[in-house]
């Protein structure tokens, strides 16, 4: 079991999402892994992906490319299985050009609460160092909202 559980509320998809944004910042893919079903299937960007090795793969992958990550995201909107999200990142790829990512997500979960559906949908803009706002994971008791741009 992954708490907390379906149904949800806005104070247990409120944690839920933290949970989320907390696991992803550790860019340890095998831990991030565990917060889906075996067969959970994404769609990320224009990319398919099925079932936990395929996760871990493409996590692996994604966090060579993109150095010095850091996520934020918020709720959206929810219902009895079913979060969505807005959420925007921060990193680098190997030449140095700083990127910001802005997205949505539609997740859906099992009774266990584990996710069995994710799709993503995300578009980058270049930025420079100057212009970076995310620096490492989120401060405890931070509750800060990503800005629209």
């Amino acid at each position: 079991m992954r708490p907390p559980l379906p149904p949800f509320t806005q104070e247990t998809a409120l944690a839920k999402v933290q949970a989320a944004e907390d696991a992803w910042n550790t860019c340890d893919p095998h831990r991030v892994s565990l917060a889906y079903t075996e067969d959970s299937v994404w769609r990320n960007r224009d990319t398919f992906v099925t079932g936990r090795p395929a996760i871990v793969a493409f996590l692996t992958a994604k966090w060579e490319r993109e150095l010095e990550y850091a996520l934020r995201k918020s709720l959206w909107a929810v219902t009895d299985d079913r979060i969505a999200v807005r959420f925007q990142y921060e990193c680098r790829d190997a030449t140095g050009q700083w990127w910001r990512s802005y997205g949505n997500e539609l997740w859906e979960f099992d009774d266990q609460g584990l996710m069995r559906r994710r799709e993503a949908s995300i578009n980058d803009l270049r930025i420079t160092e100057r212009d970076r706002r995310l620096f490492g994971p989120r401060e405890p008791g931070d509750q800060t909202t990503i800005p629209l741009q």
